[in-house]
């Protein structure tokens, strides 16, 4: 792997291990407005991710067509609002573990469907290493009990960390190299939106103040896990791609696991070190780490998304 590719899968581990840790902050937002609470978290990472993109570099959000806003619209909706309310319905009705093994099984379905709308095949590591992720992010998350609306709603969590990734993909050539903290900053902003708007119909009001637990929760979510899990998202996908890069997502659960003893909501034993060795064994086969074959130069796409970086060499060329 080049130096390219490397800093492409620590930035995406990175930002899947900041998500992870945002899972034990969730527990402490459970009496909070759920809407109001993503509204203010998306709100405050827009407005610090506002300076750090520049006013030039704004300009270019001026030149996309109403379709790549669309896009946008459609990433935030889908993969950030979406997501996050299919997971608190699910959770309604299932424990926990349910949707986090849907979620985990996104590795399979990004390394499957996304080369398929680029119509090529897809590659056997990255789907091999896809499945030992899911399968390991199983281990962790272990199963628990649920129904049918459980099942559907945690279907949709899928879907929307699937979108996360599928969507970003050709929104992020049109702008460039400042892509990553353009295309974060803009889609914080809608998804602010869209969150402020399901609060105004569920909630019916104002939010509440939130206490100072929840403040710290909040504040965690939006600087630590939006601000700077997402330009180390967009930057790792810029460099090694969707497909390669969800394979880190993985490492969610793993990070869930171990960061929850330290606020007391659970346990990291024998099935969680077993999980996350499938997970780091599937990341290492998917991402060439174990081959060194994946290699990757300048950063562009071609008309269809593909980054042009993404070169497999033989014998893994299909």
């Amino acid at each position: 792997m080049t130096a390219t590719s490397v800093r492409g899968a620590l930035l995406a581990a990175f930002a899947c291990v900041l998500v992870g840790a945002s899972f034990t902050a969730n527990s402490l937002l459970g009496d909070y407005p759920y809407a109001a609470g993503q509204a203010l978290r998306y709100g405050v990472a827009c407005l610090l991710l506002l300076p750090l993109t520049g006013r030039p570099a704004l300009a270019t959000l001026r030149t996309l067509t109403a379709r790549q806003w669309g896009r946008i619209a459609a990433l935030a909706a889908v993969g950030m609002v979406g997501f996050n309310l299919a997971i608190l319905a699910a959770e309604r009705t299932a424990e926990p573990a349910v949707p986090g093994v849907f979620v985990g099984c996104a590795p399979v379905v990004v390394a499957v469907l996304l080369p398929l709308l680029n119509r090529r095949r897809p590659t056997t590591p990255v789907v091999s290493g896809a499945l030992l992720v899911a399968a390991g992010a199983c281990v962790v998350q272990g199963w628990g009990r649920t129904d049918l609306p459980g099942i559907v709603w945690s279907v949709g969590a899928l879907a929307g960390e699937t979108g996360f990734a599928v969507i970003a993909v050709p929104v992020l050539r049109p702008l460039g190299p400042l892509g990553p903290r353009l295309l974060s900053t803009a889609v914080c902003g809608v998804a602010a939106v869209q969150a402020a708007l399901v609060s105004a119909v569920v909630d019916g009001g104002p939010p509440p103040l939130p206490t100072g637990v929840e403040t710290v929760a909040l504040l965690w979510q939006a600087v630590v896990v939006t601000v700077v899990g997402f330009l180390c998202w967009y930057l790792g996908l810029q460099r090694i791609g969707a497909e390669r890069a969800t394979l880190f997502s993985g490492l969610i659960p793993v990070s869930a696991a171990l960061s929850a003893p330290l606020v007391g909501t659970g346990s990291y034993g024998v099935a969680q070190t077993a999980g996350s060795l499938l997970v780091g064994a599937g990341v290492a086969l998917g991402s060439g780490v174990l081959t060194g074959r994946v290699r990757a130069g300048r950063t562009a796409y071609d008309g269809r998304g593909i980054g042009l970086d993404q070169r497999v060499e033989p014998p893994y060329r299909h």
